[in-house]
């Protein structure tokens, strides 16, 4: 009866801290949150840089969803969003002219590397890093726009 009673005291005292550990986890990740580009610290080559974009990024685990509003050069409102697993494979984007699937992969707990691909081809390689502060997240992309155009951009975004 008092091992009985052990495994249910036990069992309980889990579930009661599960939700906890699951919250701190995602607190954990410094990628978490909501992020503005900082447009007179980044770089893009071709031109012309968005007007504005934030970012928003909700990482559970190995999952990540992702979503970037903005407002392109011409005026004209942007939304693209994705949801993938950093596990190598293949997840669709929507919005996006240039890529229409991402595939993630970790590279330590404040870097990582996203492969963007138009019709089956790698298009672009993107390295984000989150500065140790948890402040300032660079995104360092290199490959080809959907004009054809070599990409080498660097955005450095703020966090909220």
């Amino acid at each position: 009866m008092q091992r009985l009673l052990r495994t249910v005291t036990l069992g309980a005292a889990t579930m009661a801290t599960l939700p906890a550990i699951q919250l701190w986890a995602q607190a954990a990740d410094p990628l978490n949150g909501t992020w503005e580009l900082n447009l007179t610290k980044s770089k893009y080559d071709p031109g012309p840089a968005p007007r504005n974009q934030t970012r928003t990024y909700e990482v559970a685990g190995d999952t990540m969803k992702y979503t970037a509003k903005g407002i392109d050069a011409a005026g004209k409102p942007t939304l693209v969003e994705h949801k993938a697993n950093y596990d190598g494979k293949d997840y669709p984007i929507t919005g996006s002219p240039d890529a229409d699937t991402i595939s993630l992969k970790r590279i330590d707990g404040s870097t990582s590397e996203a492969t963007l691909k138009k019709a089956g081809k790698v298009v672009t390689v993107n390295t984000r890093v989150v500065s140790k502060d948890g402040k300032v997240m660079t995104v360092t992309g290199k490959g080809t726009n959907a004009k054809g155009e070599k990409v080498n951009n660097v955005l450095v975004f703020d966090k909220r």
